[in-house]
């Protein structure tokens, strides 16, 4: 089978087109044929080796896809081979088939294209986990997202309206301003403007935004605590600047704010957290509610041009790879 395989770390350049054994699934595994990969910031840092966990090489990038079930394991129960389904594996989706536990299985809504299924689940259940889980918004509540056009964001836009929550997007460009406001958002400024912190500010009649999603770090992580109103949460959802940042913890006594992290993975093996997630979701994607925002493609031959597609910020929604 057609696979991407990466050998050292680094950026586009490691990845190589090869042709690997098609897997045959254990006690507990099903393999799947993948129709589509979505492609997040997390499989980038994955292959730098600066992810969260460590990276062992050789391997298949790819956490996030979508197909049709093709083989099950000894005591896999509940699906049925020709199934479409999504999953999450945390590797080896760059590829034509790819095995992954029976946990990692997510069934998928009947209306959503195979590039939507892969384009749902990392985004929407860490926008559901940041907002609900750890920042408890509450309706009425300001939220700001950066990268509003991005996956998470678009996806976070879509939870927060549903949460009855207030949204400041910022973007890049006013032609992601204009997708972002088509989802809902509330306020929308470009993240190059000056005075920036003053614009969210004026925006909130003074207050801050309650809850904020740092997806950039960096040096502009002191302008998003400066954005906070009193007993603002901000939420460390990833750091695309790859920059270190600077914090005061003192500093953030005097509003009463708090600084948290969130990170799917651990979720992922909470069986209560996934079921109040999918409650919460599957609702909302059978009235239509939220829909993932699918947006430029490649075949999977040209996952270095995706890499640098995503690396260059110009993706809006999710970007998919197709094998």
């Amino acid at each position: 089978m057609k696979a991407i395989q990466v050998y050292r770390p680094g950026g586009p350049e490691v990845l190589e087109l090869t042709n690997l054994p098609k897997p045959s699934p254990g006690a507990g595994q099903v393999l799947i044929k993948v129709e589509a990969v979505g492609l997040n910031f997390a499989d980038i840092l994955y292959v730098a080796g600066e992810y969260l966990v460590r990276t062992r090489y050789p391997m298949v990038p790819g956490m996030e896809f979508a197909g049709l079930v093709d083989e099950m394991g000894q005591g896999v129960e509940g699906l049925q081979v020709g199934q479409r389904v999504a999953a999450l594996g945390g590797s080896g989706a760059f590829a034509e088939y790819a095995v992954v536990p029976t946990r990692s299985v997510l069934p998928v809504p009947p209306q959503f294209s195979a590039a939507e299924a892969a384009a749902f689940p990392v985004s929407y259940f860490t926008a559901y986990f940041a907002l609900h889980t750890q920042a408890q918004a509450r309706p009425g509540e300001w939220v700001l997202i950066q990268a509003a056009a991005g996956a998470l964001g678009t996806a976070s836009i879509q939870i927060a309206k549903a949460m009855d929550l207030r949204v400041v997007a910022l973007a890049s460009s006013e032609e992601k301003l204009t997708l972002c406001r088509n989802l809902g958002a509330d306020v929308t400024l470009l993240n190059t403007q000056d005075n920036l912190v003053d614009a969210v500010k004026n925006a909130t009649e003074g207050r801050g935004v309650d809850v904020l999603m740092e997806v950039v770090g960096g040096a502009g992580f002191a302008h998003s605590l400066g954005m906070l109103a009193y007993r603002g949460r901000l939420l460390v959802i990833g750091s695309a600047s790859r920059e270190m940042a600077q914090i005061y913890p003192v500093g953030l006594m005097k509003g009463n704010q708090s600084v948290m992290g969130v990170w799917l993975t651990p979720f992922l093996s909470d069986p209560a957290e996934m079921q109040a997630a999918t409650a919460f979701l599957i609702p909302l994607v059978a009235s239509g509610q939220i829909k993932p925002v699918v947006g430029e493609r490649f075949k999977l031959e040209e996952a270095a041009r995706a890499f640098a597609f995503v690396q260059s910020r110009k993706n809006t929604g999710k970007v998919i790879l197709e094998p």
